[in-house]
């Protein structure tokens, strides 16, 4: 079993909302630990962000339809979440909630021989849960960093796994499960 880490939209702009912002710390705190845990196991890891045009070029049909773009490229909202330890990671730009829209994570992934891939990040109801369907599409397996993700509404968040994990047999596993995951293939 090869293993990679995909931490998912960890940007300044997702924690202005409050939901979010009153979690930051434990879940910056959450998803360093993971990275760290990778890094020491060498599993490869990758830094998922969302960036969008001025131009409406890249904007989704939501922000289509209200007139408002959101995380400009270049701009701080744009950043990433301040303390999260992803110096030396290689990084994924894209313009929808996938993370394999529009970038090359498959190809790279294959190249490793990857057929599971451990999420983190926000958030869990739509970037997280669209690139958990997308890697299954792909017969990818998923596991869901339970400490290292979060939403801005629970209950579709809870909604979402729960289909997730059922349907597509993705699993869930706290902080010491995904390290024994890194480490030794196995949870």
């Amino acid at each position: 079993m090869a293993v990679a880490l995909l931490i998912i939209d960890m940007q300044k702009a997702f924690f202005e909302d409050g939901a979010l912002g009153n979690r930051q710390e434990a879940l910056v705190a959450a998803c360093n630990s993971v990275i760290r845990d990778a890094r020491e196991a060498r599993v490869a890891a990758y830094v998922i962000r969302t960036e969008h045009q001025r131009d409406r070029s890249t904007w989704t049909l939501s922000m289509l339809d209200d007139d408002q773009g959101f995380l400009f490229s270049g701009t701080e909202q744009a950043e990433p979440v301040d303390g999260l330890e992803i110096d030396g990671l290689p990084e994924l730009v894209k313009t929808r909630d996938s993370a394999f829209f529009g970038t090359d994570l498959l190809q790279r992934l294959r190249n490793l021989s990857v057929d599971t891939v451990v999420l983190a990040g926000v958030a869990t109801h739509n970037c997280v849960a669209q690139t958990a369907a997308d890697a299954y599409a792909n017969n990818l397996r998923v596991v869901y960093a339970t400490d290292a993700i979060a939403s801005t509404n629970e209950e579709y968040a809870q909604n979402v796994l729960t289909v997730l994990t059922d349907e597509y047999r993705q699993q869930a596993m706290d902080a010491g499960e995904v390290r024994n995951l890194f480490n030794h293939g196995q949870a």
